[in-house]
């Protein structure tokens, strides 16, 4: 077997690389290789596309390599060969494991993404290619750039190993704030190489195009080897200015970003807790020897500062913090060149002195009154004396904490247990970061510090109307200068002014911060197609929500874990994303592969990969561990206990999560859809489906109900106090209802279903139900029951079924349908229950008819309209047309 390379690496707002190798000599010609990349304020959408051909008289091998950051998502991968596609899709990890298993014990390719580095993970696939068949790999991820000392960073390290006939890397930038300034540069750039480099900039835009012919690639007139071999970097960034930040509106989404400049920085209270264990002994104490001294020479006069090294036992450098005068600063560089390595690993005693001796400097007033006091931990390996528990050792240093110091966790090598640090970071409203056993250690060290050296804003909190619904986190412990805050959501109601309100606090003072932002101008800005990909606030929304769940879940107890996973994965599986919560499977004409995306914790199985057949494979062991959500098989049915949950002995009242007691079907199959096309507004309210199909009692009649207008607020669709029955909705921008919610009396359960998914509000708990499973469970008096991908139905004891019918591929259109609504009472009220107590139809002869609802006349025809009740979504209803407005 034969295995060509093409590898492309490419990193945007971080590092990367691309690469392909020599064709010469190679039936598998690579014959074009295209990298294109769309920035819209700050949020990547890159697009990679090879095309390959196989020259011989037989088949052959082709593997496709590709090389993306780690907080990237994939969000599309498609091989087309011979004009047939095969599309990867994406599911449920779960779901996916068996197919996994099955296919690791064939020995096949198992796993298509793992780490490779520190800020990379590995996509690739291989494919059998027939004598003369062509082969397009197309290979699509979105990641949001984070802003890292004052800059967005796009670098991609080109190393192709040969001259490539059709080699193109296209960056288009987008910034309504406007481009502050914007650089690029090369390590092999030549004369004849800066023919090929165009760069274009305006106010807000960029574009940045690579493209050199095969002589401009040549070393040499003649030669066969190329000059592309080094990175090639674009840096920039935005204006700004001390205000409420930039506020962009797209398609009822918002996003906000806020990142102040020439503010004072904050004196800082910091203790620097090293590890000097028999494992760190060697090169990791020489770079972290030379990385100290290098902090300590950074640290401002109006800091304070202490050293704590630890191994078997722990020891202060000093018995209190002292100010980091220049005596002080190279006392402490002197004590650092003596750290020697030996003896065990107390983490639990290390971490527990630092906090007491930020408690005691604080009760003693060493500290300034505004400084912000933070923790760093550097350490390599597994506790080993002492507290030896991870678990107790997480829970001792998040008590003794209780939330007043930040803790930074940094993890040399890779014998730590970076899950163990993580947590613990995340515990005390700080962050884990893993450094990597390279020669540049130590500046790695110094390069995080750099990044929370300078804290201008703490307590931040980040204020909207509320109109704007499922934000993203609002509120933060500390800015940091050359950073920047980044926050999502949704407009629930078409609104004309969005207000938006900071309020922090600075060194020396409170700021408070807010502007009404015209939402029309707003949108206004986003009409380039040229520089927007689809509806890119929407998923950027969903991108950010999804990361911060994540992260949430490291530290939540079991419960709230499995609630924030759901939450998450229904997300994952809604917007096509490949995260830690779901698979996609690579469908192939001779097999199947399945890509898990690593987390930088499976980092620690590392070393498990290997090298088979010229390419790179993955044993089991180093793939990403899955995140199933843990549920119980119980079918419910309406017969079931009144005071139970489905479960025995489970009494009504008690703390309990849904997801443990409902059935539980497999996760659904997900084609990804074809790269998003941007759609202006008015195409999206095309549809002819009516927001409520309504049969009369006694079935002689039916009408279409369609509510038109720019409702400010929730409508009363139904009413019935004898009932206990009340149903609200909300409509949305595109003319469709986004949201209902349903409210029983008895049992008091309120039930909100949207686009997003469905929540279930019980005896204050909260539990959402997403939309890609099917799911049933009782309630006293309630019977609750989700068909994936199509309705949720509400039977109660009054014999009334409401069913809201789920259109995911039309818009994320909800309509709502009443079976027996007869058996309302008479006191029903409301825009749709008006309908269900005095309502009668009136035909004319050569005048229009009429539909009479409450004695009020409105002439109406019969017309055929999309049945939203059918499973296909395809049928027809012939019914009576009645508009109304709100």
């Amino acid at each position: 077997m034969e295995w060509p390379f093409l590898v492309v690496w490419l990193v945007v707002s971080s590092l990367g690389t691309l690469a392909e190798p020599a064709l010469h000599k190679n039936p598998i010609e690579i014959y074009s290789l295209h990298v294109d990349c769309q920035v819209t304020s700050r949020f990547a959408h890159t697009v990679i596309t090879s095309r390959v051909v196989n020259r011989a008289n037989e088949s052959k091998e082709a593997l496709f390599e590709v090389e993306l950051p780690k907080t990237a998502f994939i969000t599309n991968f498609t091989m087309t060969i011979d004009g047939v596609p095969y599309p990867g899709l994406i599911k449920e990890k779960k779901s996916a494991q068996d197919q996994y298993d099955t296919a690791v014990s064939r020995g096949q390719s198992a796993g298509l993404v793992k780490s490779t580095g520190r800020k990379l993970e590995q996509f690739h696939v291989s494919v059998n290619v027939g004598p003369g068949a062509e082969v397009t790999f197309e290979l699509i991820y979105e990641e949001l750039f984070k802003r890292k000392l004052g800059k967005y960073e796009l670098l991609i390290k080109v190393k192709p190993k040969q001259l490539v006939n059709d080699f193109q890397i296209d960056a288009r930038i987008f910034e309504p704030q406007g481009i502050n300034f914007l650089e690029s540069q090369s390590t092999f750039m030549t004369n004849e190489l800066n023919d090929a480099l165009t760069k274009t900039q305006e106010d807000t835009k960029a574009y940045i195009s690579f493209k050199p012919t095969i002589n401009q690639q040549r070393q040499r007139p003649g030669s066969e080897e190329t000059l592309l071999d080094g990175d090639f970097i674009i840096r920039y960034d935005v204006n700004r200015s001390l205000a409420t930040g930039d506020v962009q509106v797209v398609n009822g989404y918002f996003v906000h970003y806020f990142a102040p400049n020439q503010m004072p920085v904050f004196p800082k209270s910091v203790i620097f807790v090293i590890d000097k264990s028999g494992s760190m002994s060697g090169k990791k104490i020489q770079q972290t020897r030379e990385a100290l001294e290098k902090i300590l020479g950074d640290l401002n006069p109006e800091d304070h500062f202490n050293l704590v090294v630890f191994s078997s036992s722990v020891t202060e450098w000093q018995p209190s913090l002292l100010k980091a005068t220049e005596e002080n600063v190279e006392l402490a560089k002197q004590y650092v060149r003596t750290i020697s390595a030996q003896g065990a690993t107390d983490i639990n005693d290390a971490l527990l002195t630092a906090i007491q001796s930020l408690d005691k400097a604080t009760s003693a007033e060493i500290l300034p009154e505004e400084s912000v006091s933070m923790i760093m931990l550097l350490t390599d390996g597994q506790p080993t004396v002492g507290e030896t528990s991870i678990g107790k050792i997480q829970e001792n240093i998040k008590n003794a904490n209780n939330g007043k110091y930040v803790l930074f966790c940094l993890g040399f090598g890779f014998d730590v247990s970076y899950s163990f640090l993580e947590k613990m970071a995340f515990d005390n409203a700080g962050l884990a970061r893993r450094i990597y056993e390279d020669s540049d250690a130590a500046l790695q060290l110094q390069g995080f510090y750099q990044e929370v050296a300078t804290p201008i804003l703490k307590g931040i909190e980040m204020k909207y109307p509320d109109s704007a619904q499922e934000i993203t986190q609002n509120t933060f412990n500390v800015l940091f200068d050359g950073s920047e805050i980044v926050v999502a959501g949704k407009l629930d109601n078409e609104i004309d002014v969005f207000p938006v309100k900071i309020e922090a606090q600075a060194n020396g003072f409170n700021l408070t911060l807010q502007k009404d932002e015209n939402v029309m101008e707003k949108e206004q800005v986003f009409q380039d197609p040229n520089y927007i990909f689809g509806n890119f606030t929407e998923r950027l929304w969903a991108y950010l929500t999804i990361q911060q769940l994540l992260e949430k879940s490291v530290s939540a107890q079991e419960q709230e874990k499995k609630y924030l996973e759901a939450q998450a994965l229904n997300l994952s599986l809604k917007f096509s994303f490949v995260t830690p919560l779901t698979s996609m499977v690579v469908t192939k004409p001779d097999a199947e592969d399945v890509a898990n995306k690593p987390t930088e914790a499976d980092n620690e199985n590392f070393a498990d990969a290997q090298v088979l057949s010229g390419g790179l494979h993955f044993r089991a062991q180093s793939l990403q561990k899955s995140f199933p959500l843990k549920a119980r098989r119980a079918r419910l049915k309406s017969s079931d206990s009144a005071n139970t949950l489905g479960i025995p002995n489970v009494p009504v009242d008690a703390t309990y999560d849904l997801y443990d007691h409902v059935e539980s079907r497999p996760m659904a199959v997900m084609k990804l859809p074809p790269p998003p096309q941007r759609k202006s507004s008015k195409s999206r309210v095309r549809t002819s489906y009516p927001h409520f199909i309504v049969e009369l009692p006694g079935g002689s009649d039916t009408i279409c109900l369609e509510i038109h207008g720019k409702p400010k607020g929730p409508l009363t669709l139904l009413s019935d106090p004898d009932k206990g029955i009340q149903v609200t909705g909300r409509l949305g921008r595109r003319g469709h209802f986004e949201k209902f919610e349903i409210v029983y009396q008895k049992p008091d359960v309120q039930i909100d279903a949207s686009t997003q998914g469905i929540a279930v509000h019980f005896k204050g708990n909260t539990t959402t139900l997403p939309w890609i499973t099917s799911q049933s469970f009782v309630l006293p008096g309630l019977s609750i029951a989700v068909e994936k991908e199509k309705s949720l139905s509400l039977l109660g004891t009054d014999n009334i079924t409401i069913k809201i019918s789920y259109k995911s591929r039309l818009d994320q259109f909800l309509g709502l349908y009443i079976i027996d609504g007869a058996n309302f009472s008479k006191q029903i009220t409301g825009l749709l229950g008006q309908l269900y107590s005095n309502t009668m139809i009136k035909r004319n002869r050569g005048r229009p008819s009429s539909i009479i609802v409450q004695g009020q006349r409105h002439n109406s025809s019969r017309v055929n309209k999309t049945d939203y009740r059918s499973e296909s979504s395809g049928g027809h209803v012939s019914c009576w047309l009645l508009k109304l407005k709100p």
